[in-house]
């Protein structure tokens, strides 16, 4: 190595060195790399967004499904309750209809059991009793009656027995249409036995139907004295007092039976 000579290596390895220490070059270089450092982060940033808005949408869509199923259930409950209050229905109908059909088919037999003792001769004023009151039940009014007639004729038991009599046969003619008839009858049945509640509700209903407020007011009056809480009375003897201020005065034309 000659003296005072640099040798070329060492030149190049200190050229090269100060080369990249220089603070000039070493800037730029930092200020090329910044753009790339803001690009890395704007694409994590976009990354996140984008990854926060799909969970949301995702979170979103979970809680719509399970409105839609919640709403599905509750329309599904709804349903099922309407098929439940059906099959009620229809299973009430179906009893009421076959506990008819048996009531109808006791009746028959009933009925045919007591015309065979009337025809026999043999029947007594209880039997012609029963057989009228089957008769009633079965809605052969002039049949009912006709028994029953026959029954009081022929009767020889308790009066207050024969006060049911009197009550049905009245019940017989004034769903016949007879209105003064039964009311007689009725009288009948409240004479023989005062407190015969069914009797007096019955009396008063004829002369309602017959449009004598007064008589009817007194009759659903005698119910309450010997049955104050009696449900059928009270309300209608409430009414008819309000009819009968409202009429007074005026003249009614009654119906005649």
């Amino acid at each position: 190595m000659l003296c005072g000579v640099r040798s070329p290596l060492i030149v190049s390895h200190h050229f090269v060195a100060d080369y990249f220490w220089d603070p000039l070059i070493n800037e730029d270089i930092e200020n090329a790399n910044r753009p790339l450092t803001w690009i890395s982060a704007s694409s994590c940033g976009a990354m996140t967004w984008l990854s926060s808005a799909q969970a949301a949408h995702s979170s979103e869509e979970i809680r719509i499904n399970s409105v839609y199923e919640i709403g599905e259930l509750f329309e599904l409950g709804i349903q099922l309750s309407y098929l439940l209050l059906l099959l009620g229905l229809l299973g009430a109908g179906t009893f009421f209809v076959i506990r008819q059909v048996l009531v109808r088919r006791e009746l028959d037999l009933s009925a045919k059991e007591l015309q065979e003792q009337v025809r026999s001769g043999d029947a007594s004023a209880t039997e012609l009793f029963e057989l009228g009151a089957v008769m009633l039940r079965r809605k052969f009014y002039p049949a009912a009656t006709k028994y029953l007639v026959q029954a009081i004729s022929k009767w020889d038991g308790d009066d207050q027995d024969l006060a049911q009599v009197y009550n049905a046969l009245g019940v017989s003619y004034v769903r016949d249409g007879k209105l003064e008839k039964g009311i007689a009858q009725f009288e009948n049945a409240v004479k023989l036995q005062p407190g015969y509640v069914t009797a007096w509700n019955n009396l008063g209903d004829a002369y309602e139907k017959k449009k004598e407020l007064k008589s009817a007011l007194k009759a659903f009056e005698e119910v309450l004295l010997f049955d104050p809480n009696n449900k059928l009375a009270r309300p209608r003897r409430d009414a008819l007092k309000e009819r009968v201020q409202m009429y007074k005065g005026v003249s009614i034309k009654s119906k005649k039976g």
